[in-house]
This record gives C-alpha cells, sequence and structure tokens, in this order.
C-alpha cells in the first residue's frame, strides 16, 4: 500500500525524472521511506525531513543527501536553498500539510510539482494562486486509491515493476521492530508519539 501511493505520486503525478530534485517529507514514516527508496531507484537526488536524530541518520545511510531534522530546523527553507544553490526542488512529496505544505511552496523550482498527499499536520492549507504563477510550479493532487478503482491495469503494472525492484534490491521495505498482538495498544501509542519508522506491524 505505501508503495502503491509513493509510485502513483511520483510517475503518474509528478513524473519524477533521473537527476532532478525530490523533497520527501515524514520521510520515515511508511509511504515516506517508500517515496525516497522509490525517488533514489527513479536516478532523483532526494533531500528528507523527520523527526529526530536517529531518524535522519537512517535517511542518510537510505542515501538521501540532506536529511533535516525539522525538530531541530522546523523551517527548512534557507538550508534547502542552500543546499540547491538558490534552485530549489522539482518534486516535493508533502503528506504533512498545515505549515509544511506553506514553506514547501517556497523552496519549489520553477517548473516544480508540489504533491498534495495529506494532512497529518491537522490544518489544511491554502496556496495564493499569484505564488503559482509567478513560479510556475503545480501543485498536484494525489488519491492513489480512487485512481486504482478508475484504471487498475496502471496499478498492476506499477506494482510488477516495484517487485523487480524488490528482486533487485533497489528497494527494501523497513519494518519497525513488530509488537506482539496483546501490545497492539502500545503500537498504535508508538505511531502517535512518531516514535516509530517504516511499516509498523503487529503479530499473532
Amino acid at each position: 500500500m505505501n508503495y502503491g501511493t509513493s509510485w502513483f505520486a511520483l510517475h503518474d503525478r509528478a513524473n519524477l525524472a533521473a537527476g532532478e530534485t525530490l523533497l520527501v517529507h515524514a520521510a520515515m514514516g511508511g509511504v515516506g521511506t517508500a517515496a525516497v527508496q522509490l525517488g533514489l531507484a527513479a536516478g532523483a537526488r532526494v533531500i528528507a525531513t523527520a523527526g529526530g536524530p536517529d531518524k535522519t541518520a537512517r535517511l542518510s545511510d537510505m542515501g538521501a543527501e540532506l536529511a533535516i531534522d525539522y525538530l531541530e530546523t522546523p523551517d527548512f527553507v534557507e538550508l534547502i536553498r542552500a543546499h540547491t544553490d538558490g534552485r530549489g526542488v522539482d518534486v516535493c512529496f508533502d503528506p504533512v500539510g498545515g505549515d509544511v505544505f506553506d514553506r514547501s511552496r517556497r523552496v519549489m523550482a520553477w517548473d516544480g510539482r508540489l504533491l498534495v498527499i495529506g494532512f497529518t499536520s491537522g490544518r489544511i492549507p491554502e496556496a495564493p494562486a499569484n505564488h503559482v504563477l509567478l513560479k510556475n510550479y503545480s501543485i498536484v493532487g494525489v488519491h492513489w486509491g480512487a485512481s486504482v478503482a478508475r484504471n487498475p491495469q496502471a496499478s498492476e503494472q506499477a506494482h510488477e515493476t516495484m517487485f523487480g525492484l524488490l528482486g533487485d534490491g533497489r528497494i527494501d521495505p523497513p519494518v519497525f521492530p513488530p509488537f506482539a498482538f496483546e501490545d497492539t495498544p502500545a503500537a498504535l501509542g508508538a505511531i502517535y508519539n512518531r516514535s516509530t519508522w517504516g511499516k509498523v506491524i503487529v503479530e499473532r
């Protein structure tokens, strides 16, 4: 599920190309880690944000060329501008919304694509149309579930490609140490407290 969403976002909606710069927010979550790995597999340069030094270290190990701890540096704009020599990012993968979306608009490159994945921050942002026009970027909705219902063949083809990447070792889904079934409340609490990374599972 995570990789389906991220593939649809990066390839079907953003047309991510090799050599482009991809910014992934909440990059140590399920869809975030999938986006990082699929972006790298596509030949993109990946910048990623996550909460805490352990998570940013993991992102660096995964291949992100810049991993930003948003707990330490919530306003990532100047860091990204400096890293890209003022150019900005070609594609932004944003499942957070709120202030993160507002700041992401400021680092979009010319002809960039800002992907609206979700609103885990709790605030649905708004975008001034004049800013979109002046910087010539696109704000692109990503609704993979509805797309599968309308075009299941494309999703099936994408999954075949991703299983090929998995077989070649180019993607490797990270799984948080499993919780026992009776510890499901603790698992949900850990997700709520953002102390997990990758995919969280419980075992019976």
